[in-house]
């Protein structure tokens, strides 16, 4: 097939980075089976490998790695211009924070469901939605809620302020992450299982609503953003579960 004798080309060429031309879906496997991501038209990224199906790939901003079904190469084109990360001070993203939060407001009041790997809306996983939300604001976080946890400064609970981060884990791991808006109340996107299947709104402090009771017995802790992402160019790394211990044990 012409599309794969090109990709082979692109990368045994070392050929730089690409930019996608459209919305793209990204996959756990090449046989593109399960969504893990998606990237909205704009966005940048570098090839891998190629099988006979699926192009692996990482995208640029958050390292974030994933399979492109090979019918997508027409809509990568190479950039001359490589994705150049923000860096912000800690001030300059309190001042975007409104921004943040208008956005997973709007999110909330369009109809959306519960999608897991959606981060282009209207449907969006918990930590695509956050994801999205600070991006909108020009800050760049890691994809996944236990790597967007781990990138976070930890917080006091009694210092927590509008447009920090939950955490909410199982005995494992940080599974979940919410947006928190003042008064006890958070934002976020939930799952069928325990959830809401789609963005709604929770209370840490509500024992009456059962979704709401629910995630307070999984609460982990408390973060806050400082900085935007730096890119690597290899998998985020995040410190073990024991080095991350929860605040509400």
């Amino acid at each position: 097939m012409v599309w794969l004798a090109e990709v082979k080309a692109a990368i045994a060429n070392v050929a730089g980075e690409y930019v996608c031309q459209q919305d793209l879906n990204l996959y756990k496997t090449p046989a593109a089976d399960s969504l893990v991501t998606q990237a909205a038209g704009g966005r940048h990224l570098r090839l891998l490998r190629v099988v006979e199906t699926a192009i692996a790939v990482r995208l640029a901003e958050d390292d974030y790695p994933g399979w492109l079904p090979l019918s997508d190469w027409p809509y990568l084109q190479p950039t001359q211009q490589p994705y150049q990360a923000p860096v912000l001070s800690a001030a300059t993203i309190q001042t975007r924070l409104p921004q943040v939060i208008a956005f997973a407001e709007a999110a909330l009041n369009q109809p959306n469901q519960y999608l897991w790997g959606g981060t282009l809306g209207p449907d969006y996983d918990c930590s695509g939605l956050v994801q999205t939300a600070f991006a909108t604001a020009g800050i760049r976080l890691p994809r996944d809620a236990y790597q967007q946890a781990a990138f976070a400064q930890p917080l006091d609970p009694a210092q927590r302020q509008p447009g920090d981060l939950i955490f909410f884990s199982t005995a494992e791991r940080i599974t979940h992450v919410a947006l928190y808006l003042g008064g006890d109340r958070y934002l976020h996107s939930s799952g069928k299982d325990q959830g809401r299947n789609g963005i709604g709104l929770d209370s840490l402090s509500d024992a009456s609503d059962p979704i709401s009771r629910t995630y307070a017995a999984q609460l982990h802790s408390f973060g806050r953003i400082v900085r935007s992402y730096q890119p690597t160019g290899q998998d985020f790394s995040a410190p073990s579960p024991a080095a991350n211990p929860p605040l509400f044990p």
